[in-house]
């Protein structure tokens, strides 16, 4: 037996909605996370010096 099982966790599998719902909030974060990319660089050539 394992610690999470000894501890009490338990796993369990997901249901149809659950799975649609979990798919539904990645394909909106990875939306936002792409506005945020092409908004802002992360990482400017400005902000990495001249040897960049």
């Amino acid at each position: 037996m394992g610690k999470k099982q000894s501890a009490g966790d338990t796993t369990r599998q997901a249901t149809a909605p659950e799975v649609k719902k979990l798919h539904s909030e990645s394909a909106a974060l990875k939306e936002a996370v792409a506005d945020l990319i092409l908004e802002k660089p992360i990482a400017q050539k400005s902000m990495l010096g001249p040897s960049h």
